[in-house]
């Protein structure tokens, strides 16, 4: 059986459309379900602009469904997978709305830290959204959500829910190791770790600061001296003292 997204069966008006070749401008038809096609005029090979590849990013046939992707939309086809990464993680807290909004607000500053620092996304977001995964566990097993604790039990989860959506081992692997000690950063660190650490920090503070609120010269120091990057220095600024 094919999937109904690619079965011509189920398609509609639009299925069938016409875009400009980037190179030249000549008008090329696209299937709804073509990942590429090629000019007739100049013979360029571009990427299907209106095609979803929403979920080849998670599902275990996206290979036989579509085919390999081409390279230019591999980068597409990470970025997707933290969509589903968001999706679980709240699917796995349920009504647990702190973590998931803590979990959410570390994504949003990461992302924009992970921008300027040239940190690989898909690795740097996979981390922001499942980084606390492990706290429910920490609090079964030990009553304590203690950082040593989150990080123990935090990667175990994080995998399969990974292996779930069918990501890279590398990708996975990487999660995992920053998961397994996001509160206690080694001697020398990736882009990725420093990134997360840096979202993680600021969403804590940000936290703290709406209960009890830190004097603003303590706060500039804390910036000054607590952070691993400039742009988590400077995300930090924009958001706990203004």
């Amino acid at each position: 059986m094919k999937c109904p997204g690619q079965d011509s069966r189920y398609w509609k008006p639009g299925a069938i459309f016409e875009a400009k070749c980037p190179e030249c401008d000549h008008l090329v038809e696209f299937f709804k379900d073509d990942t590429t096609r090629k000019c007739p005029k100049c013979e360029h090979k571009f990427a299907n602009p209106k095609m979803d590849f929403g979920c080849a990013s998670y599902c275990q046939y996206a290979k036989e469904c579509i085919g390999d992707l081409p390279p230019e939309l591999l980068a597409q086809k990470e970025d997707l997978l933290k969509d589903r990464i968001a999706i679980e993680m709240k699917r796995y807290f349920k009504s647990d709305f702190k973590r998931i909004g803590h979990a959410t607000r570390v994504a949003r500053h990461a992302e924009r830290i992970g921008r300027n620092e040239k940190g690989n996304l898909a690795v740097i977001l996979a981390a922001a959204y499942l980084h606390d995964i492990g706290i429910h566990e920490a609090e079964k097993k030990y009553n304590s959500t203690a950082a040593k604790y989150q990080e123990q039990e935090g990667p175990p989860i994080a995998k399969s829910i990974m292996i779930k959506l069918g990501a890279k081992e590398e990708l996975i692997e990487e999660v995992c190791d920053i998961i397994g000690h996001h509160h206690h950063p080694r001697s020398e660190e990736t882009i990725n770790f420093k990134v997360l650490y840096d979202a993680d920090l600021i969403a804590n503070l940000e936290e703290k600061q709406k209960e009890n609120p830190t004097a603003k010269d303590r706060m500039f120091s804390i910036i000054d001296t607590s952070f691993l990057t400039d742009s988590g220095r400077e995300e930090g600024r924009k958001t706990l003292l203004n």
